[in-house]
């Protein structure tokens, strides 16, 4: 369809222009079609930039336009639809064309179609891409831009989310009109990206896939018309002629430099070719070709040099493109940094007998594509290529000392450890101690002296300061006597130890450190437990309230070493009623027991003076939030029992339901509305009222009995109703047993509980 459309717009044109000549000098249409081809060739341009000419060349519109010719036939009549608008808008395409010719650049062009198209579609910035060889892009021309923006926009990687490249491989213009939606498809290029409030990107057509985009960027805000969209359009179309008479582009640069690595290459004696990454349709990279490659690189097949010029990598040279050379290729191109393979097996035939050889891939980035070089090394060459390998992976360095000639002889990796430049050469056996710290000097010393008195290799570690810090060495040395047993030549080894005594002294201190916490933490669990159990006396069997039999189980949390916030009340009030209380104050610690005791005492006072249930539970929810430095939210259930009535009034502040025992039947209590304390300014609170009777029991628990790791709070609910149904009996003291019964493995959470029961004697 875009072809389509491309080839009828270039006939309306054609026609059009020959319209025009026909009705000007009376000619024949193939005659006038003749006379712009040849005007074309004459001025070095194509037929549709000496068509656009020839219709800008025409009379504005209310000028006095030449009178016609008659013509032989309709054909040679101007066409209907060449009215003002169209004289016009083809004058202005005209003048571009005309001043096309005169541009020798991409640059130039840049500031041509700034100056010729700011006037009719409001354009402030031209930004011309040219597509490269690797999928990315490069910005060949700019104006409208400063010079920062432009270099940071150079070059282009070929990501998704780049308009230009969209354009480019749709074939299709990109128009970018709300800067708000078009942000989450593009990367928006400005800063910020909202300084251009629209902006179009148009692919100049270019055979079957173009290679050239331009972009017009407006800082006015508001759609492109459709006629400033065909204008634009018609434009690009007209760049497209002028584009392909520069031969300054990227593809052209790219062979340029090609045949230049070409003729290196033929002078090379080793195995090299230049590849050129190939894009895949992902947007990675699929295969590279090979545009260059020297006399000694062949192929699976025998093809060798030249011949390989053109062909793909993977197909040439299947066994060399294993994943880790894959990789490795991709990262240099990436990164700009060479990259040399790990030695590889690979079986060649030579002379008609198979050989297993071991080869080295080196691969360095040049422009967009990579230089590619292996070499077959030798079996010495492995042997220090493994030597080479032990050291760096175990941070030492050999080291001889010939007593005889009094010839050193250090590798490269002791220079690096002892920090010394290898232009100062190495230092003998007696003196290495003067390397080493003042108070390291004394045992390096005799080690070395054991070792020449012909008692034995000596393993001594000491320190040296060099330009990076303090470093831990170890010297392992042992003597090689002569036939009369004295010391002639001495091997040693030189190891790094840092990094092993930087983590053993970081473990020493963190050992330090874990068990001055945990007794800081021993100490602060102690003082909470001292102040819980002062500020919240447990009684030792139940007691009698109004008539009820109450029993208060406390059992701390079993994991960890802090105190919890876990509370209760039982009293009797003023006015012969009973106040029972449960509370749980987030958090563990002094902290949450100084929280739990100002809650207690507190919800006590406002009780017994008279306040209700969710007044004095919006009391503490302000008391909470203004009481930050401590903790800030807490659970509670409020209740109190009127023993005339056996009625039970109670409200609750995110706190798990009463459990109520009714024969043998086991069901909590609907709650009433109620939230958090300390979560809100104006949380609401009710209440809610149940009648007792004789034989009931009713259970406040805090949320240690019910919950547990791993599962909902519906499960240990469940659970709870259970196990009190199963384990009930009117026996005083019988809570401890149920509560053993119900709680299993460790505990993480304090528990407390108040189990209330009204005796049956009351009926």
């Amino acid at each position: 369809m875009d072809r389509l459309r491309h080839l009828a717009a270039m006939s309306a044109v054609l026609e059009q222009a020959k319209g025009v000549l026909m009705a000007l000098t009376g000619c024949s249409p193939g005659a006038a079609e003749e006379e712009l081809q040849q005007r074309a060739e004459a001025g070095a341009r194509s037929v549709l930039e000496e068509c656009w000419i020839t219709l800008g060349s025409l009379p504005p519109p209310g000028g006095a336009a030449p009178a016609p010719r008659p013509a032989a036939s309709p054909e040679s009549a101007v066409p209907p639809a060449w009215d003002d608008a169209a004289v016009e808008g083809s004058a202005v395409l005209g003048a571009l064309a005309t001043e096309l010719v005169h541009v020798a650049t991409p640059q130039d062009l840049a500031h041509c179609l700034l100056e010729q198209l700011a006037p009719e579609v409001g354009v402030d910035a031209i930004m011309i891409y040219a597509r490269l060889p690797a999928g990315g892009l490069e910005l060949v021309g700019h104006i409208g831009i400063d010079d920062t923006l432009a270099a940071q926009w150079h070059q282009v990687p070929p990501l998704s989310g780049i308009a230009a490249l969209d354009a480019l491989r749709a074939g299709e213009p990109r128009w970018l009109e709300d800067v708000a939606a078009d942000r989450k498809r593009y990367l928006l290029i400005g800063d910020p990206p909202d300084r251009w409030s629209s902006r179009a990107w148009l692919p100049v057509p270019a055979g079957a896939s173009p290679n050239v985009c331009i972009g017009v960027l407006r800082t006015r805000q508001g759609r492109f018309t459709a006629s400033e969209r065909a204008h634009l359009q018609a434009a690009a179309r007209l760049c497209g002629g002028r584009l392909r008479a520069f031969d300054t582009g990227p593809q052209a640069a790219a062979d340029a430099a090609a045949d230049a690595v070409q003729a290196v290459f033929d002078a090379l004696s080793g195995a090299a070719m230049l590849l050129t990454p190939l894009p895949a349709a992902s947007g990675g990279i699929e295969d590279y070709r090979i545009d260059a490659a020297s006399a000694q690189a062949d192929d699976v097949v025998g093809r060798a040099g030249r011949e390989l010029v053109g062909r793909r990598f993977r197909e040439a040279c299947p066994a060399l493109a294993g994943e880790p050379l894959w990789q490795g290729l991709r990262s240099a191109l990436a990164t700009g940094k060479p990259y040399e393979s790990e030695p590889f097996a690979h079986q060649e035939v030579v002379d008609g007998v198979a050989e297993l050889s071991t080869y080295t891939v080196r691969a360095a980035r040049l422009g967009d594509g990579l230089v590619v070089t292996w070499v077959r090394q030798g079996s010495s060459d492995r042997q220090e290529q493994r030597l080479a390998d032990v050291q760096r992976l175990g941070s030492l360095g050999w080291a001889t000392w010939n007593l005889v000639t009094h010839e050193v002889t250090w590798s490269s990796h002791v220079f690096a450890l002892l920090g010394r430049d290898p232009a100062d050469g190495p230092v003998g056996l007696t003196d290495l101690p003067d390397l080493a710290l003042p108070e390291d000097v004394p045992a390096l010393a005799h080690g070395i002296g054991e070792l020449l008195g012909g008692r034995g290799p000596f393993d001594v570690p000491f320190r040296i300061r060099t330009a990076g810090g303090l470093r831990h060495l170890r010297a392992v040395a042992e003597a090689v006597p002569d036939a009369h047993g004295t010391p002639v030549e001495v091997h040693g080894v030189v190891q790094d130890l840092t990094a092993q005594r930087s983590a053993e002294l970081a473990l020493v201190e963190s050992e330090r450190a874990i068990l001055t916490q945990h007794d800081v933490l021993r100490a602060e669990r102690t003082l909470a437990g001292r102040l819980q159990h002062a500020l919240l006396p447990l009684p030792t069997r139940p007691v009698r309230l109004t008539g009820l039999h109450v029993e208060v189980v406390y059992l701390p949390a079993q994991s960890g070493i802090h105190v919890g916030g876990d509370w209760f009340s039982a009293i009797e009030l003023p006015d012969g009623k009973a106040l029972f209380v449960v509370g749980d104050v987030a958090g563990h610690g002094i902290d949450a027991v100084a929280t739990m005791a100002q809650l207690r005492f507190t919800a006590k006072g406002m009780v017994i003076t008279g306040s209700s249930l969710t007044g004095a539970l919006a009391r503490l929810n302000t008391l909470l939030l203004h009481s930050r430095d401590s903790h800030g939210t807490a659970t509670m259930v409020l209740a109190r029992y009127d023993s005339t009535e056996r009625r039970l009034v109670w409200a609750q502040a995110g706190h798990p339901p009463p459990l109520l025992l009714r024969d043998g039947q086991a069901r909590y209590l609907d709650r009433p509305v109620g939230m958090l304390l300390g979560a809100s300014a104006t949380p609401p609170f009710e209440e809610a009222e149940c009648r007792l009777r004789p034989g009931d029991r009713v259970i406040l628990y805090t949320d240690g009995l019910v919950e547990r790791p791993g599962e909902g709070l519906d499960r240990g609910l469940k659970r709870l109703a259970e196990a009190v149904t199963t384990h009930h009996t009117d026996e005083p003291g019988s809570l401890r047993p149920l509560l053993a019964a119900l709680l299993e493995g460790e505990r993480r959470d304090d528990v407390c509980v108040l189990d209330i029961r009204v005796p049956r004697d009351q009926e």
